[in-house]
């Protein structure tokens, strides 16, 4: 089975600044709701330490594998619930400039395995509402930050 997660937000900031937050790994609980602590080397290959907290449910840490890195542009990982095959997570970042200087950030998941049926509703709740709470976070960080550098 597979299932996926797809959310958008309009950033007021360059590419770059959005970059800088979202690969700073070592402040994710100054400012992030949904993944409150993050450690590791961003580098494909590399595994991190992820702590997630989804809103209204239980916190748990997860160790995914970085499949593709693009400074500025892209950050995806692959997270599996034990065994390959029963509850994976390919969880990415897409960073697109706009015409008037912002970022358009697509995040988004893509999930397979034999738990996703069973998973599914919380899923599409608890998980959807955590991107979103994620990006208007982002969102507030990075335009913070642009204020800053201007």
């Amino acid at each position: 089975m597979h299932h996926d997660l797809h959310t958008e937000i309009t950033i007021d900031a360059p590419p770059d600044t959005v970059w800088q937050v979202l690969s700073d790994l070592d402040r994710y609980a100054d400012w992030n709701p949904f993944i409150t602590s993050a450690a590791g080397d961003l580098a494909v290959g590399k595994r991190l330490t992820n702590r997630l907290q989804p809103p209204g449910g239980k916190a748990m840490t997860f160790k995914p594998t970085i499949t593709e890195i693009i400074p500025g542009q892209s950050l995806e990982w692959l997270g599996r619930l034990g065994i390959a095959g029963v509850f994976d997570g390919r969880h990415r970042f897409e960073l697109t400039g706009t015409p008037d200087g912002g970022t358009r950030m697509v995040h988004s998941e893509h999930f397979s395995g034999v738990l996703v049926p069973f998973l599914r509703r919380s899923l599409d709740k608890q998980t959807k509402q955590g991107f979103e709470e994620m990006n208007a976070s982002l969102k507030a960080q990075a335009e913070s930050h642009a204020r800053d550098e201007s």
